[in-house]
């Protein structure tokens, strides 16, 4: 159901999507979704919800310089993404469709994992080894940069996973003046 619910709400976006279309493509009738979940709002968070907590449980600093924290981050950002383009999707386009309760426990799971990276880049500054005017505005720049990848890349293109992480590296490298 939740994959099913996932391909649709990423191919449709939320708001065109029906329990109805749901139950269909699960190949069940729609009263019978509601025995897994109260409804499709609750459906669209516990989606993003459990993506966010996944990606916060699987990335932890290594005990080590901000230069090869911030690498890290970088590589298992672009890895960890690239293997979940549709939730990645629905996890920043699908925001306006949260009620207010939902839409405030998504926004601090996003802003834990901000925080991970903010933290890297004043590390890093307080160090010697980054020069940015502004953390924050860092932060949300340098994600925007790397999640974007997830709505070009191919598998099989020019560029395989691990080149295109090396150059995201160099990237982000290089706009924090490592």
């Amino acid at each position: 159901m939740r994959a099913a619910a996932l391909r649709l709400f990423a191919r449709h976006g939320f708001a065109a999507v029906s329990m109805r279309q749901i139950a269909a493509e699960v190949g069940v009738q729609a009263g019978a979704l509601y025995l897994y979940t109260p409804d499709k709002q609750a459906l669209l968070f516990e989606l993003m919800r459990d993506h966010l907590e996944e990606l916060l449980a699987d990335w932890r600093a290594p005990d080590a310089a901000p230069v090869a924290q911030l690498e890290d981050f970088v590589r298992h950002h672009i890895r960890f993404h690239l293997d979940r383009p549709e939730l990645v999707f629905i996890a920043y386009m699908e925001l306006r469709n949260l009620t207010p309760e939902n839409f405030a426990v998504i926004e601090g799971l996003r802003r834990d994992y901000e925080d991970r990276l903010e933290a890297i880049l004043r590390a890093g500054q307080q160090a010697g080894d980054f020069a940015v005017p502004d953390t924050k505005l860092a932060t949300m720049a340098l994600i925007a940069m790397l999640t974007g990848v997830t709505t070009w890349y191919r598998e099989g293109g020019r560029l395989d996973r691990a080149a295109v992480a090396g150059i995201y590296w160099d990237m982000v490298r290089k706009a924090v003046a490592a």
